[in-house]
């Protein structure tokens, strides 16, 4: 396996396994301790605790939260992720009390690997599409 397949490979586990089959153990064999990492949510971390963090503050606002990924480009030590993200607003989301409402809004996540190991993650999604299916005029305070 090549360096960009297995880059490539990685990002899938990230999305697929972390994150979809919420195995968290699977951030110690991906994330580097020292991630710097952007949610589309906007929230800026550093570190991979900071970051589990973040996925434990999702899944709980969003117990069936998934993502998909619609298409993967990778290139060196560089994977881009064309995805569409959904889930059920059933918990606290910061200072937003469940809506029980249904979301769907698409995006993209930018990644840098090193030793087969997520070291920057940037997420941008149209979250303008999150914030109106749950009813809010704005994101409101999102501290994991």
């Amino acid at each position: 396996m090549t360096v960009v397949q297995a880059n490539e490979a990685a990002i899938r586990r990230f999305y697929e396994e972390l994150w979809n089959e919420r195995r968290p153990f699977v951030a110690e064999q991906i994330v580097a301790d020292t991630i710097r990492f952007r949610g589309s949510l906007g929230k800026t971390l550093t570190g991979r605790d900071e970051f589990k963090r973040y996925v434990q503050m999702v899944l709980t606002a969003f117990p069936d939260w998934d993502n998909k990924i619609d298409e993967i480009l990778a290139t060196d030590d560089r994977v881009v992720a064309r995805m569409t993200w959904s889930g059920t607003h059933q918990g606290r989301l910061g200072n937003i009390e469940p809506t029980g409402a249904r979301v769907q809004y698409c995006g993209a996540g930018f990644f840098r690997l090193a030793d087969g190991m997520i070291e920057e993650g940037w997420i941008v999604g149209d979250t303008q599409e999150l914030w109106r299916a749950l009813g809010v005029a704005r994101d409101g305070d999102l501290r994991p």
